[in-house]
This record gives C-alpha cells, sequence and structure tokens, in this order.
C-alpha cells in the first residue's frame, strides 16, 4: 500500500460501512474530546455527565466500553455523592494512558472534604488515575495545597487541574489549570511527572508550563491566558497551546504557541507560588509564538511530531483548519475549505496523510499529503444531520469515534430523557479501510 493516499481508502471505508452506534444504555457516554481509545484500540472511556444533572460535577461515574460486544464497565463510581446545581465530587474528561491500561481523569473534592473545600469547581479539583481492571483503586495523580500562611508545597498546585493527557510515551501528564489562591490570573498549562516524593501521597510532581499575567497588569507581549493544549511530540517535550497575548496597540489576539519542555527540565526547580506569588515553571522551559493570526480550539500534533493542526478564520472571517510546521519554518497554511466552516473534534490520522474534523454536523476526512489532493475532502456520514462530537481516532488509525444524542429506552423498553429533557449521548464508530 506504499503511496497508497489515505483518502482513497476513506472513501471506500465510507461507501462500505458508514456508522454504527456501539453504546445503547441509559445514560450519557460523554467521550468529551479526550484521549479516550485504549491502547490496543478495544476499548473506549467516557464518563457520564449532564444525565442527572448540569456539568462534570454532576458526573457519577467513569467507564469503558468494550468495542467488540457492547459491555459496558464502570471503572471508577466514589462512595459518596452530592448532585444539583451544587455537586460533589465529580469526576469527568478521561483520558486511556497511551503505554498501559489506567485511565487519568478530573476529580472534585471527596464530599468527606465538602466542609473544608467546598462544592466542585474549576479551582477545586485534582487529578486521578484508576486501573482499567474495574477495582476502582484510586490514585491521586496531583496534591492540592491552599494554605495561606506559608509558601506552597513543593510539587502541590493551589487550585485544580484539568483534561488530563498523557504524552504518547506515558511519561509526562499536560493540563489546564484555574487557580484558587490567585484568581485574577486566567486559565493556563502545566505538566505532571511521576516522581517517589511528590507531596501529599500523590504519584506526579506539578508545574506549571506558561506564566500568565493578570489582564489588568499586563504589557504588550504578555500572556493572559493559556488553554487548548496538546502534546506535540512523542516525549512530551513540546505543548503546543492557543495564548491570549496583549498586543502593542492595547487590544489582545489569541494565537498559536508551543511551550518546549526538554527531557533535561528538572520539574523541581518550579517555584509552586505562595498566597501571594503566582507559581512559575521550572528552569530550562521556553516559550515560542508560532502564528499572530488568530486561532483557537484544542490543538493537534502530528504523530511524528512535526506538524502542528488548529482552527483558524479564512479571508471571509470563516473558521477552518490550518497546518503548521512545529518548527515554525513555513507559514500556516490553510487546509480546508468548508463553506459552514471547521467545527470541533479535530484529529490526526497516525499516518499523518489524513486530518479528521466535523462540519456540518458530519465527520470529514481531509488529505493532507503535499500533492494535487491536498486539501481534497470526503464526508463520512451525513451533512447537516444530527450533531456529532467528540471525535477520537483510534491508535491504529482503523476506527473514528465520536457521540450523538439518539432516542435510548431502559431496561423496561421506557424512553429516558436526561435532565434537560434531551436524549443521551449515545457513542458511535466509523470503521476505515484496514492496511493502511
Amino acid at each position: 500500500m506504499r503511496g497508497f493516499c489515505l483518502l482513497c481508502a476513506v472513501l471506500m471505508a465510507s461507501a462500505q460501512g458508514g456508522e454504527r452506534q456501539l453504546t445503547f444504555s441509559a445514560r450519557n457516554h460523554d467521550l468529551d474530546n479526550n484521549d479516550n481509545f485504549s491502547p490496543d484500540g478495544r476499548y473506549l472511556c467516557y464518563d457520564t455527565r449532564e444525565f442527572i444533572g448540569p456539568g462534570i460535577e454532576n458526573s457519577p461515574s467513569i467507564e469503558m466500553v468494550n468495542l467488540a460486544t457492547g459491555k459496558e464497565t464502570v471503572l471508577y463510581r466514589p462512595e459518596k455523592t452530592i448532585t444539583g446545581p451544587h455537586a460533589a465530587p465529580g469526576v469527568g474528561a478521561v483520558s486511556f494512558s497511551p503505554v498501559a491500561m489506567e485511565v487519568a481523569f478530573i476529580h472534585g473534592p471527596p464530599v468527606s472534604e465538602v466542609p473544608a473545600r467546598g462544592y466542585y469547581g474549576k479551582p477545586n479539583r485534582n487529578g486521578a488515575s484508576v486501573p482499567a481492571d474495574g477495582s476502582g483503586k484510586l490514585t491521586w495523580l496531583d496534591c492540592r495545597d491552599v494554605a495561606t500562611d506559608r509558601p506552597t508545597t513543593p510539587g502541590a498546585h493551589r487550585g485544580g487541574t484539568h483534561r488530563h493527557e498523557y504524552a504518547r510515551d506515558g511519561w509526562r501528564i499536560g493540563f489546564t489549570y484555574d487557580d484558587f489562591l490567585l484568581p485574577q490570573y486566567g486559565r493556563t498549562i502545566g505538566y505532571l511527572e511521576p516522581r517517589a516524593d511528590a507531596p501529599g501521597g500523590a504519584s506526579h510532581w506539578f508545574a506549571l508550563l506558561v506564566p500568565v499575567v493578570p489582564e489588568q497588569e499586563a504589557k504588550p507581549g504578555d500572556l493572559v491566558k493559556a488553554w487548548g493544549d496538546s502534546w506535540v511530540d512523542c516525549a512530551g517535550t513540546m505543548r503546543a497551546f492557543i495564548g491570549r497575548v496583549r498586543e502593542t496597540d492595547d487590544t489582545y489576539q489569541q494565537s498559536l504557541f508551543v511551550v518546549h519542555v526538554p527531557e533535561t527540565v528538572d520539574i523541581t526547580t518550579a517555584d509552586a507560588g505562595s498566597a501571594t506569588r503566582f507559581p512559575s515553571p521550572p528552569e530550562g522551559v521556553r516559550i515560542r509564538r508560532l502564528t499572530h493570526d488568530y486561532a483557537e480550539g484544542i490543538v493537534r500534533g502530528s504523530h511524528d511530531g512535526t506538524r502542528i493542526a488548529y482552527y483558524g478564520k479564512d479571508g471571509q472571517g470563516v473558521l477552518q483548519v490550518f497546518i503548521i510546521p512545529a518548527d515554525g519554518s513555513e507559514p500556516a497554511v490553510q487546509t480546508t475549505h468548508f463553506p459552514k466552516g471547521a467545527g470541533p473534534g479535530l484529529r490526526w490520522h497516525p499516518s499523518g496523510r489524513t486530518i479528521f474534523c466535523i462540519s456540518d454536523n458530519a465527520v470529514t476526512a481531509t488529505c493532507v499529503e503535499k500533492g494535487p489532493r491536498f486539501g481534497v475532502t470526503t464526508w463520512l456520514t451525513d451533512r447537516d444531520g444530527p450533531e456529532r462530537r467528540n471525535l477520537v481516532v483510534s491508535p491504529d488509525g482503523r476506527t473514528l469515534a465520536y457521540n450523538r444524542a439518539v432516542p435510548t429506552r431502559d431496561k423496561d423498553g421506557k424512553r429516558v430523557k436526561t435532565y434537560a429533557g434531551v436524549d443521551p449521548l449515545q457513542i458511535f464508530l466509523i470503521d476505515l479501510e484496514s492496511g493502511l
């Protein structure tokens, strides 16, 4: 198959198979734009938010489903929960490790800690992990320390981590971060490394990657927010992100950046901060701006670490997918030309020859090989149909998974709805041509 265009194979797969429903149980199965496939591609993990109440705070479980049998397994369920507009703990935004049968996810305050910590909130959550064997054995990834009478414990954070993403070698874990002690600082990003001396019984040491400045204090060139981040390379030495930066004319622009974290960086040199001092990255971390035009969304690095895909605006102001070399050696190139714009779910095929996203509520595949087929798009599902979201690609590139809300019935045959009166989210699959 050497030299065979992946797009042609996708065309064949689309004509032969189409989409198929994987889950049917009476609850939500939210993939949430994470790394949901197991390393062997046999399982998908998800959370159950937005079924009994709004938000991650009302997600009572972390689960997985077997692609071959459709069997659903609860991986973790807190012993006690509080539901409603003020809820705890809340568990969600789950991702599989790429090298082990374990998952990482957000864990809000245990119910026993609510009197001291308060309910679930962006600056009030930790990272946690459990094995994918159904035992529910919880490990805290990070330690939270919000003491104000002393400096923050080295290796701990003072707020909440979110969207925990393993690097492809499984060592470092990236995340977005919201601070509790100094809430005037905007969202930013950081990473975790496993260490035996991590504080508070956690498995990993915490450090920020991008220092931000409160908007009211920002000077030209200062970053006031960082988000939409993902690892670019396998070893987790480059993390791309969207940064909101103050420009020289007192306006703000959000653009694409990369933060470099060499393997030699000592994470323990990071400053954990204090009640009056915001945390700062470890020594040796370097930030580089890749674009000066508008950028948004969760950015995605190709599997070989050489290119970054992100959302930008075309000449008519319509959102499209752009690709730029990770080293900044060439300008960004517009990849898609969707009349109604590019939607969420931007993903690379492992080969690097195709990107996937959603437009007009349809799953699409766009060729990104240099040559006459560059930018050619195939529609893998019908357009203008039901909303599809949270697209993810299996490690071998043979399966796409995503969410759709569809009519669902319980074990007694009674139709069920979520707390908001809508159909539950189910997982759907598209099988792509094998042997690529």
